[in-house]
């Protein structure tokens, strides 16, 4: 045990409870220096909601910590290994980011401390199992996902850590930047922090948790425990929720919502170049639409007025509160995909630049799976009928009637019919057409 201090690098992390890489600073130092990088590579692609929900989670770290997080701004080689050495760390503790720039950055950030005789120390990682461990019998990744989920479950998860906001006596440090101000957004966002997640959590597990195999996928309802932002954060971590989930269908519903999210951070793992490129490489000769006719349509999308109701519910909701319904992502994007034939990538951007909850492998790959080029894929012949999924999953017109104020006065299922309503934009395509297009453009890929 140690009198220098330990650096506990936060990222994906931002708590006290239940954090495996503050016990192990703890093994090692009786004194800590929190600390976060304000990553300009992050911070780029990001837009004002996600960058607010993050400064507000980080108000709330450092709130934890006594008034002693110290956020910095920089290239995180050369930001971490200075502070490291100038008080005196000899080991700098982190979780395991499992994303391709992450992993790059962590490596760099790794070789400049080892030139100093710093140890760079992960431990954990923001899934319950960290990407890689959980393989098949001869050693190779898994492609599908209900083989992982099975894997998975048999190769289980720690017991939460026994930690807090006292594991560590926290250091002052002067060289900080703080906390900038929240950007100017506009959108409604979910409370911030740890404790915010935890009571997040303990309502749905009370009220919702029973019936979520049932109400789940139904946007007009509060079926969902709208605990994805605080996963994406590390507000909590995920075994916090498992160790916690007990038995019945609804939970046992969740866990494999949660094991979901484990499998597209292990493809991502294996297979960082997914991120930007399809995972079946047959889909590289899908044809898209381009020109202007193109990026009109898709910045009528991005607005929610392409005169399908539910899609353009799904679009609003996104830019009034940066979340979105998951049965809704669904719908949007084959909407983007097979009836607009415009580049997964480029919805899955416009998600990763508005989402708080926008987390590169679920994301990346929840679109792929939409497209048809990823893991488990629908298939190409599946091209949701935006009507039909509207009155399937919000029978009675609520959801759409409350993003969407040109339908309030529409009653039922009249309000997903598109067609000529009064300060309602027209259907910018006809889907049956477009769905026609689709299959005959997936088909040749298909062969």
């Amino acid at each position: 045990m140690t009198d220098s201090p330990a650096i506990v690098w936060f990222r994906r992390d931002l708590r006290t409870g239940d954090h495996p890489a503050l016990l192990e600073a703890a093994t090692r130092a009786r004194r800590g220096l929190g600390l976060f990088v304000l990553d300009d590579a992050l911070r780029g692609p990001s837009g004002a909601p996600r960058l607010a929900f993050l400064y507000q989670c980080l108000r709330d770290l450092d709130a934890q910590l006594g008034g002693r997080l110290v956020v910095v701004r920089g290239e995180p080689a050369d930001v971490v290994p200075r502070i490291a050495e100038t008080v005196g760390a000899q080991s700098v503790h982190v979780s395991v980011d499992a994303g391709p720039y992450g992993r790059a950055r962590d490596a760099g950030t790794e070789r400049a401390l080892s030139e100093m005789d710093i140890e760079f120390v992960r431990t954990g990682s923001p899934y319950a199992v960290t990407p890689g461990r959980v393989r098949k019998t001869d050693g190779e990744p898994f492609k599908v996902f209900t083989p992982f989920s099975r894997a998975w479950r048999a190769h289980g998860w720690r017991k939460p850590a026994d930690t807090g906001p006292s594991t560590l006596d926290w250091v002052d440090f002067d060289g900080g930047t703080g906390v900038p101000d929240d950007p100017s957004h506009g959108a409604d966002l979910p409370g911030a922090g740890e404790q915010a997640a935890l009571t997040v959590w303990e309502n749905f597990h009370r009220e919702r948790l029973a019936d979520y195999q049932h109400h789940r996928d139904r946007p007009d309802l509060p079926g969902t425990s709208r605990m994805s932002p605080y996963l994406r954060w590390g507000c909590v971590h995920p075994r916090t929720l498992l160790a916690d989930l007990g038995d019945g269908a609804g939970a046992e519903t969740y866990r494999t919502e949660l094991a979901w999210r484990d499998f597209y951070a292990d493809v991502l793992w294996h297979r960082p170049e997914t991120a930007r490129e399809n995972y079946n490489p047959k889909f590289d000769k899908l044809a898209y639409d381009t020109g202007t006719a193109a990026a009109e349509r898709f910045a009528a999308w991005c607005r929610g007025e392409t005169g399908y109701p539910i899609v353009d519910a799904g679009m609003r909701q996104l830019l009034a509160e940066g979340w979105m319904h998951n049965r809704v992502r669904m719908i949007v994007a084959s909407f983007l995909c097979k009836d607009l034939h415009v580049p997964w990538w480029w919805g899955a951007r416009h998600f990763m630049r508005h989402l708080v909850d926008g987390d590169l492998a679920s994301n990346q790959h929840g679109w792929q799976w939409t497209a048809g080029s990823g893991t488990d894929a629908a298939p190409y012949f599946r091209v949701f009928n935006p009507t039909t999924q509207g009155e399937k999953f919000d029978p009675d017109g609520a959801y759409v009637r409350r993003y969407v104020p040109e339908l309030r006065d529409i009653p039922g299922k009249r309000a997903h019919q598109p067609g000529e309503i009064a300060g309602y934009p027209a259907p910018i395509v006809d889907h049956a057409h477009e769905r026609q297009v689709a299959l005959d453009r997936y088909a040749e890929v298909k062969g």
